[in-house]
């Protein structure tokens, strides 16, 4: 494996896709479901070229594991599309201030999926280092 892609979210063809399906007037259901796709998408490559996740130790604890899976969230994916000039500063934040009330008027976490779901699936955030999430 390549030096950092344990750590590493977009990959090529991600981009490449990212900037294929993205429109500016794309609504928000669109952009989570791509979003999605873009997710699907980074599982499987590290799971096809056997990347996993780095060992940490917890400054509080000692415990050691491996970290959290990186992941797309919507919000990761939208501050890509500026840094990979796929979309202009003023486009993303504009986009960026769309998706935050978009996300609190309809209840929903990082990923654009309803709040009480997924509540019920987290389990505890300190139990295991693999349980948080991290955006990107």
């Amino acid at each position: 494996m390549p030096a950092g892609d344990s750590q590493r979210v977009w990959f090529p063809e991600m981009l490449a896709r990212l900037e294929r399906e993205w429109g500016e007037a794309m609504s928000f259901a669109a952009l989570i479901a791509l979003s999605d796709s873009l997710d699907t998408m980074l599982q499987q490559i590290r799971s096809e070229r056997h990347i996993s996740s780095p060992i940490f130790t917890c400054p509080k604890c000692g415990v050691r594991g491996r970290m959290a899976e990186p992941r797309v969230s919507v919000r990761a994916m939208i501050l890509a599309l500026r840094r990979f000039g796929i979309a202009t500063p003023a486009q993303t934040k504009t986009l960026e201030r769309g998706w935050a009330k978009y996300r609190n008027l309809h209840d929903l976490d990082l990923y654009g999926k309803s709040l009480l779901e997924s509540h019920r699936s987290e389990g505890c955030c300190e139990a295991s280092p693999t349980t948080s999430s991290q955006e990107q």
